[in-house]
């Protein structure tokens, strides 16, 4: 009996959407996975713009959201994994994000 060698590689993304009801990825190997938004509330909080800005980790093995401080690896996505950000974490930086619209509005009405 001859045998070979499995040779597995990482998923990979290659292009990603945030939509109001889904954060979709599409992988390098042609696959794509759909995911609900709400598995993910700092993704789900955020704003298009917000949303729209991401950028690969690495060679595309994960997903990070600079403007919601949010990072989402593609084999989490893969195992239907949801974010496992606590309660507390998730209000203290609601409450970080409140605080820092509002130094920016303050700072955007003293200049004009």
């Amino acid at each position: 009996m001859t045998s070979s060698a499995l040779i597995t590689e990482p998923a990979r993304a290659a292009r990603v959407r945030v939509t109001d009801a889904a954060l979709v990825v599409d992988l390098h190997d042609g696959r794509q996975v759909s995911v609900p938004l709400e598995w993910y509330p700092r993704l789900a909080a955020g704003h298009p713009a917000e949303r729209r800005r991401w950028e690969l980790i690495g060679p595309g093995v994960g997903i990070h959201w600079p403007d919601l401080d949010e990072d989402i690896s593609v084999e989490a996505l893969l195992l239907g994994q949801r974010s496992n950000e606590s309660l507390t974490s998730l209000q203290e930086w609601q409450t970080f994000r409140r605080r820092r619209t509002a130094k920016r509005a303050r700072s955007s009405r003293a200049r004009s």
